[in-house]
């Protein structure tokens, strides 16, 4: 009858450092690792091995390593979690005359900072961890539950990942959401972007880290502030906001580009294809050209900007502000008109086909009409009745995978499927393309928390990225 032993370390640095733990158990041929953040559940890892006696190898390599590493044996539940850094917001009352025409409103329980809208959906996350979609009539369409607080949410394509508390990524473009990417335990993520699978993180001490598809470090940088609210990406640089202006850095982490002061501290940001947009708290929105940082226009609103976005093409600027109120500029910066959201301060927002679509501080998922008929309409005192959207009785919720068990297993891939395999490579656990047409050599973007060496998946569908690996499209099943 074999026997289970459990090793647990932890390595905690003070200053903000490392603060996280590692749990190998070996059960017979079976090898179980348990890594993340001290006080988090973690992502588990299981090895299948010839032997007990390889296990138990294999097991001592592992926490050799991570001794070498500065990790110590410690004790479970002794060690508190770090705390996480929750953006401190304040929302005054609207000074505006006449309230935005709402058009409907979905109250998500908890304060709102992610959203996310497409041609076919709207996403909004909170700080409970619940991520919603809705279709633009505000229907209800389902519900992910994560392990903790939504920072943001952004797109990659047609792949949407959710920024969290736990220091995860997660990957919401299929019914089983994964973590596509794990920060530092040292980086307490504030906002984040991603482009072509590349990762780009501003956290709270000011810094920029970049990871790619891979979930491997890259590079990073000691911003020139702290609290950096912003990062946005494309292919000619990443642009980084924090309390002291705007940094555009290269994207292969080459050096910086240029540096903008702005008035007051970065708290949002937002990008058109030739400029990047900076709320800040002085109360302006300042666009600066991608080329050189130049300042090209301001719009100034009346108290802290907290949120801003714009129409295709950068036409028209919209910006939240502390006081509740939204505003709306041409642009070169002439106001055109300033509502009350008539539901808090607009933490973020999205315009999308003359909707203008706000997450509040009262976590409300807001959409407002903002045609140029609506909002006069709006100013003369006529705003349509805002219909408070409910939850349907049975609306699907989905929650991460935290282990190869919970995986749906199938017997056999259905027609026009692809299967993966995961494969050792350099010591690494990767996913490899097993069906024809594909790349082979290259390596499929999965989640960590469900390889296993030797183990075959099924996927809907692959997608390449232009970084030369392959995205999951669709739901992920264990093949039996």
């Amino acid at each position: 009858m074999s026997t289970t032993s459990t090793t647990y370390l932890e390595l905690s640095q003070d200053g903000g450092g490392a603060h996280k733990f590692y749990e190998v158990t070996v059960a017979g041929q079976v090898v179980s690792v348990r890594y993340g953040r001290i006080g988090a559940a973690g992502q588990t890892q299981t090895s299948t091995f010839a032997t007990p006696q390889k296990a138990q190898a294999a097991a001592a390599r592992k926490l050799g390593e991570k001794v070498r590493k500065g990790y110590a044996p410690a004790v479970p539940g002794q060690r508190a979690p770090r705390a996480v850094t929750r953006r401190q917001v304040s929302s005054a009352p609207s000074t505006a005359r006449a309230v935005a025409p709402v058009l409907w409103r979905f109250r998500t329980g908890s304060s709102a900072f992610g959203i996310h809208v497409d041609g076919d959906r709207c996403w909004v996350g909170n700080q409970s961890g619940d991520v919603y979609t809705l279709d633009h009539a505000g229907e209800v369409l389902a519900r992910y539950s994560l392990p903790d607080g939504v920072k943001c949410l952004v797109a990659d394509d047609f792949w949407i990942y959710a920024g969290c508390d736990d220091g995860r990524v997660y990957d919401l473009s299929s019914k089983l959401p994964f973590a596509a990417y794990d920060i530092a335990a040292d980086v307490d993520i504030f906002w984040l972007d991603i482009h072509e699978g590349v990762l780009n993180v501003a956290d709270r001490g000011g810094r920029l880290t970049v990871i790619d598809h891979e979930d491997e470090h890259q590079w990073a940088r000691g911003g020139r502030g702290e609290h950096a609210w912003m990062v946005r990406a494309d292919d000619r640089a990443v642009y980084h906001g924090h309390s002291r202006g705007v940094t555009a850095y290269a994207p292969d982490g080459g050096g910086e580009l240029w540096h903008t002061p702005t008035r007051g501290s970065v708290l949002f940001g937002w990008q058109e294809a030739d400029a990047v947009y900076a709320g800040t708290g002085h109360r302006v929105v300042q666009r600066l050209s991608k080329a050189d940082g130049a300042l090209e226009a301001t719009y100034t609103c009346d108290s802290a900007v907290y949120s801003c976005a714009t129409s295709p093409g950068g036409r028209f600027v919209f910006a939240g502000d502390a006081a509740s109120s939204v505003y709306c500029f041409d642009r070169d910066g002439t106001r055109l008109w300033k509502l009350g959201t008539g539901g808090g301060s607009a933490l973020s927002m999205q315009y999308h086909e003359d909707r203008l679509y706000l997450v509040t501080t009262d976590g409300s998922l807001v959409c407002v009409d903002a045609s140029e008929a609506a909002v006069t309409a709006a100013q003369q005192g006529t705003v349509p009745v805002a219909r408070d959207v409910k939850l349907a009785a049975a609306l699907p919720t989905y929650a991460p995978a935290t282990a190869v068990a919970s995986v749906t297993a199938v017997t056999a891939a259905p027609a026009g499927a692809v299967v993966v395999e995961c494969v050792q490579e350099g010591g690494r656990t990767r996913v490899h393309v097993v069906s024809d047409g594909y790349q082979r050599s290259w390596n499929v973007q999965f989640p960590r928390a469900i390889r296993e060496p030797g183990a075959r998946y099924v996927v809907d569908a692959l997608h390449a990225a232009s970084g030369g690996f392959y995205r999951v499209r669709g739901d992920i099943r264990r093949l039996l």
